[in-house]
């Protein structure tokens, strides 16, 4: 009761706020000067079976690829994320057939940026979509916007995304869905408002296996366009109370607990530290070059650290 009520809380929150997408997204591909990037295709020949019902389409780290998800069981298939637009989708769709065994299709985003969600218009007309409202919401606020940014990276990026329309859900929920897809169970969750208003995690039970979304990877926790840092931290401490054997993020490599664990002490000593600098007197641009300097050894160097520094600031009382 204590987890749905989390959940609630965040969805709940989320309503009120809009996200500021240039802040999350993987930088436009390419430059005037950059060598050319590397297209945007999910790769259908890396598929590998990672659990005994989870198969994954790895991203391979290429901008605007994402790990695609595949759930199997005896009666029906839940597809994970649909890669960038509809002949991405029809990759995912190939390996599918090759092993699905029940008839029935299930579709389900980790949010709704275009690299997630806007192939699924390729799925075949009986395939259920499941969003959470938060996601339903969401595509109602900001529709396409960011499917026409992404759309001028190069022809290739605007080929993909021609036509390329948000699917209406099938099933609609505002906090949990449970689905049954024969002897395997799996639950997705509405998160709240982290990376997206709609970021959704799903949990398949009986592998004990974790996709996260961008609200947990390898990458640092990126807080910002509105969202709070104590959202984030909740959220990772509700995937900490599931103790997942395998972590599926949206982007970057697979992995385990550790990199939840690992993104939950980040956050809580950002949201520690920034607390008692700004009580000390420290201006903003004191507290992200000190903080900086003292996470480093541990975290590395990253913008996303200095977004995240800004924005437990401002939220510091």
């Amino acid at each position: 009761m204590e987890i749905r009520r989390l959940f609630l809380g965040g969805a709940l929150a989320a309503a009120a706020c809009l996200v500021t997408v240039q802040a999350q997204q993987p930088a436009p591909p390419g430059g005037a000067s950059a060598t050319p990037p590397v297209p945007p295709m999910v790769k259908g020949e890396l598929i590998r079976q990672i659990a005994e019902h989870v198969w994954v389409i790895p991203d391979q780290n290429v901008p605007l690829v994402p790990n695609v998800g595949i759930v199997v069981g005896s009666k029906a298939t839940l597809v994970i994320d649909t890669g960038l637009g509809a002949k991405n989708a029809e990759i995912v769709l190939r390996e599918v057939a090759k092993i699905q065994r029940g008839a029935d299709l299930y579709l389900v985003t980790t949010h709704v940026h275009p690299e997630h969600d806007l192939g699924a218009g390729a799925f075949p007309p009986t395939t259920r979509m499941i969003r959470s409202q938060d996601q339903v919401a969401e595509i109602a606020s900001s529709g396409l916007d960011m499917a026409k940014r992404f759309a001028t990276f190069s022809p290739l990026h605007a080929e993909l995304l021609k036509d390329a329309k948000f699917r209406k859900a099938d099933i609609v929920f505002e906090v949990e869905h449970r689905l049954d897809l024969g002897g395997v169970r799996v639950r997705m969750t509405a998160m709240g408002f982290n990376h997206t208003k709609g970021d959704t995690a799903t949990w398949v039970e009986p592998d004990r296996v974790l996709f996260t979304g961008d609200v947990s990877m390898q990458a640092l926790p990126n807080v910002g366009g509105g969202a709070t840092i104590a959202q984030w931290i909740g959220s990772q401490e509700i995937f900490e109370t599931l103790h997942p054997t395998i972590v599926v993020p949206s982007h970057g490599p697979t992995g385990d607990a550790t990199m939840i664990s690992t993104n939950a002490k980040f956050l809580q000593t950002v949201q520690q530290r920034v607390a008692e600098l700004k009580k000390a007197g420290k201006t903003v641009d004191e507290t992200v070059a000190a903080l900086q300097q003292e996470l480093q050894p541990a975290y590395g160097t990253s913008p996303r650290m200095a977004t995240t520094i800004r924005s437990a600031y401002a939220q510091a009382q």
